[in-house]
């Protein structure tokens, strides 16, 4: 595993409550959902990266209110359509 360095300010940790170590994690968390939101990874990577299952990587997706689902309007509108 890479290990990256990041220079936080000391007063990010206390304006979130957190830890250094719980500010890290929910970083990774953050990250993963929102390139997951981008459609860039897919969920089972996104997971990877958040330090979570595939089953706590959902639950934060609902927590961060993104869909668990990667399908555009688009998609949907042809699936519908095929259907028929």
């Amino acid at each position: 595993m890479t290990r990256l360095t990041l220079g936080i300010p000391e007063s990010a940790f206390a304006t979130l409550y957190q830890a250094p170590t719980e500010f890290a994690q929910e970083m990774r968390v953050a990250a993963a959902v929102k390139w997951y939101e981008l459609e860039r990874i897919s969920q089972g990577r996104a997971a990877e990266i958040a330090g979570l299952t595939r089953a706590a990587f959902i639950d934060a997706l609902s927590r961060y209110r993104v869909s668990p689902f990667q399908y555009s309007e688009e998609d949907l509108s042809e699936e519908l359509r095929d259907a028929d």
